[in-house]
């Protein structure tokens, strides 16, 4: 369940987003004195805290922090940033496994203190940055969302716009260049004090373990490059570099002359062509370069997708084929990687060393599982779901049969009806899936 955001707080963010929408050469001079506003550091801390997670360097937590008393923290919390000594701690490097189980991915994580700091200075500024924002534009915005983006795609193909320029921007947010970023910032923001607070997060150092376990600092004021390690504030600020290359997509007409189809999720983008699409591939790749970035060689290229699928935001898109028809349609589907990491998330709640109750057990497989297929909901879901719901049947039950020493397989004992029955997993074919995006255009069938 989402937080109301109060009153006084949307009263401001409307008026922020109006004024900056009337007049796109504003630059805001008035802004850091409401970072420290009582009602908005409250609900940033409410919607931290909503968020949970890990503790930061200093080991704090938010159990912590509400035995020692909200109010108490926050009006010191308060007192720092109003006067100034305010300063960020290094972020907390840590290793967590990739989608799919295989290699690690690096993950930040900022004090709980400057988590809170950051999301009332998001609260303040993303109105601004709204009212600029294109409608190409679909990762990490309010009202709007993946499946959006993912159904824009899809409509696009069916359009014809199958000429595909499938980009991939290469560690995107680690190589943001500070003093662009900072640049682009300026031209909304005069306020000295916001701009600095925030020029504070891009130089905030990085404290991880070295091979022998001792921790050890990077980045720092000698950073020229990236967005704040797992920051609340990290996604605004590399929506707002992206929009640099938007704009150019705009300015030059690529839409109008290639009948182009420009889709961004933050660091993801697709660009769906009528034809062209070499073209327009080389644009990109020039101004990513002239904005100090850099395409993905390896894995950008232009796709057909008549005859050729591509993956973009967990979906696999393409030519597909109905088995009840026998029929060839444009559609969209949960890919072979999105299916190999919920399995390995499978295996991982199931592994042999779990020893809780089986309620707790269950409970937190089933949220797992509910939590892919909310997001894999839209398309040809059949095959994926009865794929992963095999798999997960099959995981159930040699966990169970460990757990119990059995001789045998084990099928007898944990037949399929009892594991997504009394046993209580969830059974993915009984779940809601969403509208395809030409539902509205398909034909109704006549009665008779």
């Amino acid at each position: 369940m989402s937080l109301a955001t109060p009153a006084n707080l949307r009263r401001l963010q409307r008026a922020l987003y109006v004024t900056a929408k009337r007049d796109p050469a504003r630059r805001f001079h008035v802004l850091y004195d409401k970072v420290w506003r009582e009602d908005i550091l409250a609900h940033a801390f409410a919607l931290s805290r909503k968020n949970g997670g890990a503790p930061g360097v200093d080991g704090v937590t938010f159990a912590q922090i509400e035995t020692y008393g909200v109010a108490r923290w926050l009006g010191e919390l308060r007192e720092e940033v109003r006067t100034g000594r305010y300063t960020p701690q290094p972020v907390r490097r840590v290793m967590i496994p990739k989608s799919g189980g295989v290699g690690q991915r690096p993950l930040g994580i900022p004090t709980i203190r400057d988590r809170v700091v950051q999301t009332a200075a998001k609260l303040v500024i993303e109105p601004i940055f709204e009212a600029d924002f294109d409608e190409a534009a679909y990762g990490y915005r309010p009202r709007r969302s993946a499946h959006e983006a993912i159904r824009i795609v899809h409509k696009a193909l069916d359009d014809g716009r199958t000429e595909v320029v499938d980009a991939d921007l290469s560690q995107y947010f680690d190589t943001i260049p500070h003093a662009a970023l900072m640049t682009c910032l300026a031209r909304r923001i005069s306020d000295g004090r916001m701009l600095h607070l925030l020029k504070m997060w891009l130089k905030a150092p990085v404290s991880e373990p070295d091979e022998r376990g001792v921790q050890r600092m990077s980045g720092g004021k000698r950073a020229t490059r990236g967005t704040p390690q797992g920051g609340v504030v990290s996604p605004l600020l590399a929506n707002i570099y992206m929009h640099r290359y938007i704009k150019a997509f705009r300015r030059y007409g690529l839409d109008r002359k290639y009948g182009a189809q420009l889709v961004t999720y933050a660091d993801d983008l697709v660009v769906l062509c009528r034809h062209g699409a070499h073209e327009v591939l080389a644009k990109t790749r020039g101004w990513m370069g002239s904005i100090g970035l850099a395409l993905n060689e390896g894995k950008t290229c232009v796709r057909d997708a008549r005859c050729e699928s591509f993956d973009f935001l967990g979906y696999t898109f393409g030519p597909m084929y109905s088995p009840r028809t026998g029929g060839r349609y444009n559609g969209a589907r949960p890919s072979k990687k999105a299916i190999a990491s919920i399995k390995g998330a499978i295996r991982q709640g199931l592994r042999p060393g779990n020893h809780a109750p089986w309620a707790e057990v269950v409970s937190r497989l089933n949220r797992t599982v509910r939590g892919w297929a909310a997001y894999f909901c839209y398309g040809s879901l059949a095959k994926a779901r009865h794929d992963v719901q095999l798999h997960l049947y099959h995981a159930v039950r040699r966990f169970l049969r460990r757990r119990h020493k059995l001789a045998g397989p084990g099928y007898r004992q944990f037949p399929v009806a009892a594991v997504f029955g009394e046993l209580g997993v969830l059974a993915l074919d009984r779940l809601p899936r969403l509208a395809p995006a030409n539902a509205a255009r398909e034909p109704r069938p006549r009665a008779g």
